[in-house]
């Protein structure tokens, strides 16, 4: 006959060749029934988290789900009168900061706001910060702003969307390349 060994506290089992018959504890011995019982339930996983022993293997808790990001985000913003799209904010990778967004690379399409939908500006930057209350976007670090008269770099930038203002506002290292014609202008 060969003895199994068990958990701690269970009294051992007996294996026979043939057929296999498992000695249990008897009722007599509540000591060795309720710890192997106990061992049962917590190796099954069907303990609350709180009761399981220190040391017994648990699953990890995974994180809130506010601190994962949001990946290829996009905001469309419509006008208030007629509902045309104004603006739209895309960006590879979104989380909340506070009561603004933090966008990885960001993309703002600014429209023209009626039901031509043309577009007018586009604006890129790898970080930056959205308030979504202001409809207003800033950064410190670099910013390119292309329409069809301009294309705009810089850093530390400052965008403002309105219904009759759209700004942009740059603090440094400004490069400004005119895609218009300008006639005499060096007379």
């Amino acid at each position: 006959m060969m003895r199994l060994p068990l958990p701690s506290g269970s009294p051992p089992r007996e294996r026979r060749d043939g057929p296999r018959s498992i000695h249990r504890p008897s009722l007599r011995s509540r000591a060795g029934l309720s710890a192997w019982l106990f061992s049962c339930v917590i190796f099954s996983g069907l303990l609350p988290p709180a009761y399981r022993l220190p040391g017994a293997d648990t699953a990890p808790t995974p994180a809130p789900a506010a601190s994962a990001p949001a990946v290829n985000w996009v905001l469309p913003i419509f006008t208030d009168k007629e509902g045309h799209r104004s603006m739209t904010l895309r960006g590879s990778e979104v989380r909340p900061a506070g009561k603004n967004i933090a966008v990885t690379d960001l993309n703002i399409t600014v429209f023209s706001g009626d039901a031509a939908a043309r577009v007018e500006s586009m604006l890129l930057s790898p970080q930056a910060v959205f308030q979504p209350k202001e409809n207003r976007a800033s950064g410190d670090g670099g910013v390119r702003l292309i329409n069809d008269e301009a294309e705009v770099t810089g850093t530390g930038w400052t965008y403002e969307h309105g219904e009759q203002v759209k700004k942009v506002s740059l603090r440094s290292n400004v490069r400004i390349v005119l895609k218009a014609q300008l006639n005499d202008i060096l007379k």
